[in-house]
């Protein structure tokens, strides 16, 4: 009975592994592709880093995620920071640039 519990910690650990590494990896994308369907001008109306810069930083960690399937590794963590701030920070001032309203 005492071997049973080591093995299905086992099991939980990767299987959770994977659910994080998978909802890393949908969220890098997503802050990628809107990344890159903005315009280069809108970031420098809202005084952030550049469009190249975002892109470079989201796909670099987004494809370091990928390829070391590990969410939870240095590259993972940095990568969902990125994007985090990225989509909730980034995102918002690019949507009032766009739409016309400025930040007020």
């Amino acid at each position: 009975m005492a071997l049973s519990a080591p093995i299905f910690f086992d099991d939980v650990r990767y299987y959770t592994e994977q659910v994080i590494l998978l909802l890393a990896l949908i969220l890098e994308t997503v802050a990628f592709v809107h990344c890159l369907t903005q315009r280069g001008a809108a970031f420098q109306a809202l005084g952030t880093l550049p469009k190249g810069a975002w892109a470079v930083i989201i796909g670099l960690c987004g494809l370091l995620t990928w390829w070391g399937s590990s969410a939870l590794g240095i590259f993972g963590l940095v990568g969902i920071a990125a994007s985090m701030i990225y989509l909730l920070d980034v995102r918002p001032g690019l949507r009032d640039i766009a739409d016309g309203k400025g930040f007020w």
